[in-house]
């Protein structure tokens, strides 16, 4: 009886951990429509018809694509405007600064460095963790280091060049890696490079 209990519970965590990252992209869509839904409610009133959401998809994957275009070739105009009034907004004009600085980290191409992941000992000497390069100053490295599960959270270090070590990891297997707590590591040859 107590075999079959516990066989039972192992059974229940596997399937929910199967069943979780479904569920949550199932949430986000869910939460996206939902918004998306009450917008056309307050513009346009109530109404029945699924196609009015997935024509705002449509429309909104479209608007993006063009004003991705333009900030790509400089001529967002209205965006620049918009960014010099936030700007002069005392402390929502430093959050705005410090928010399109880090996205502008992950998603440029124009700089190699932040697309860079190393180990680094940390908190203390004999334990490796994985960590985004932000910004370089002289021989020194300022790393970003994410925690389990949430990669969201984390610390911010600066280190010299020699107490790190670089990785072939890129950022989506190292968030791949915080987010499984180490179930789902795609370079397990580089722990022997760590340890030697």
């Amino acid at each position: 009886m107590k075999d079959n209990l516990k066989t039972l519970i192992d059974y229940v965590l596997i399937g929910v951990a199967g069943f979780l990252p479904i569920a949550l992209v199932f949430q986000i869509i869910l939460y996206v429509e939902h918004l998306l839904r009450d917008f056309v409610l307050l513009v346009h009133g109530r109404y029945e018809n699924p196609l009015v959401t997935v024509a705002l998809f449509i429309v909104a994957i479209a608007l993006l694509a063009y004003f991705g275009k333009l900030l790509k070739h400089d001529r967002a105009h209205v965006l620049y405007y918009l960014e010099g009034l936030i700007q002069r907004i005392p402390i929502i004009g430093t959050i705005y600064r410090v928010i399109k600085k880090l996205i502008q980290q992950f998603f440029t191409t124009q700089e190699a460095q932040v697309r860079e992941i190393v180990y680094v000992e940390y908190p203390k000497d004999g334990m490796w963790v994985p960590a985004y390069v932000t910004n370089r100053i002289n021989d020194s490295y300022i790393l970003y280091i994410p925690t389990s599960p949430n990669p969201t959270s984390g610390f911010t270090v600066m280190v010299h060049k020699s107490k790190i070590v670089k990785s072939a990891m890129n950022i989506g297997e190292v968030s791949s890696f915080v987010i499984s707590v180490g179930v789902d590591y795609a370079r397990p040859n580089e722990v022997q490079t760590l340890y030697k």
